[in-house]
């Protein structure tokens, strides 16, 4: 099945439905606010390789993880009683994602580009992209950032500073989504570390289900 081309003068995404096996959808467009917040409450984000055209993805498996569900070894618990740690949200966005992206970088490439960075501060700026960070004994243990919209949470990319860093990030903010109803969060594609921190597939239909209840959206067959 053929990705579609998008308009760069208009607003607008193909049916999510109609991605290809493989997840990709659209290929062109920007990363403006508006078209970025469209494209996350249909379900629909941006993966591609700095300097070539913006790819646009909506696999129709979701890989999620439900706050409640978050998994928390054995080993894990030893840790966060072991260590003063403190989480912080929105301690530094810009200084989190470009540690993310200077992380991704060293283990082999990355799809953070000066591009996206920009287009995500503006985000942030506008109020949906947020950030989350933890100290261990007082130094910068790691993090992770994403979008925020209505009770849904779509996560982005993590780093770590210091071993477990970005799990104890992950554990405190998937208690703090369950306190305040969040309904998934959304880690975009499969990962075994996500996997053993209770990440799971949900079928498409069950996912845009949420997604409709957990930002507002209204339904719609085509965007």
């Amino acid at each position: 099945m053929p990705f579609y081309r998008l308009n760069e003068n208009e607003i607008s995404f193909p049916d999510p439905t109609l991605a290809c096996s493989d997840g990709l959808l659209a290929i062109g467009g920007d990363l403006s606010v508006e078209r970025l917040m469209l494209a996350y409450t249909h379900g629909i984000f941006p993966c591609y390789n700095p300097g070539e055209e913006i790819l646009w993805w909506c696999p129709k498996e979701r890989f999620v993880i439900f706050p409640e569900e978050i998994h928390i070894s054995h080993s894990m618990k030893k840790y966060l009683k072991k260590h003063e740690l403190r989480v912080m949200l929105n301690r530094d966005f810009a200084d989190t994602m470009h540690r993310c992206r200077i992380r991704r970088e060293f283990d082999g490439g990355t799809w953070i580009s000066d591009e996206m960075e920009e287009a995500y501060n503006r985000l942030y700026e506008a109020g949906y992209a947020i950030s989350v960070e933890v100290t261990e004994d007082g130094e910068l243990a790691g993090g992770f950032y994403g979008v925020s919209i209505g009770r849904c949470f779509f996560g982005e990319s993590m780093f770590s500073e210091k071993e477990n860093g970005s799990k104890t990030a992950l554990i405190a903010f998937a208690r703090f989504l369950e306190r305040n109803n969040f309904l998934f969060i959304d880690c975009q594609f499969h990962t075994n570390h996500l996997e053993s921190m209770g990440g799971r597939y949900i079928s498409w239909e069950e996912y845009d289900r949420m997604l409709q209840e957990g930002t507002g959206r209204k339904r719609s067959k085509r965007n």
